[in-house]
């Protein structure tokens, strides 16, 4: 299993098409992608399981959001008034 999601990552280029955001703006994609990243590592961290896997969000994350909104949103994390549920 492991095998085939690093394989997918050696071969990630860009953020492929997910269905349920079909337009041409991706911003909730962008914004989904973040919580689905955060919420993946809290998940599994408070199992003590490898993380490994929640890699996938952050690469489509990364791809799909300014830099501007990231930074924005992980200062609101730290500071504990980010808006998404995690």
């Amino acid at each position: 299993m492991s095998d085939v999601i690093e394989e997918k990552l050696k071969n990630y280029r860009t953020a492929p098409f997910d269905a349920r955001f079909p337009n041409t703006n991706q911003t909730r994609n962008c914004f989904q992608n973040y919580l689905d990243f955060h919420r993946c590592n809290k998940a599994l961290s408070a199992k003590d399981q490898d993380t490994a896997p929640c890699e996938w969000y952050h690469r489509v994350y990364k791809s799909l959001c300014p830099i501007s909104w990231i930074q924005k949103w992980d200062e609101q994390m730290e500071a504990g008034s980010f808006p998404g549920k995690i």
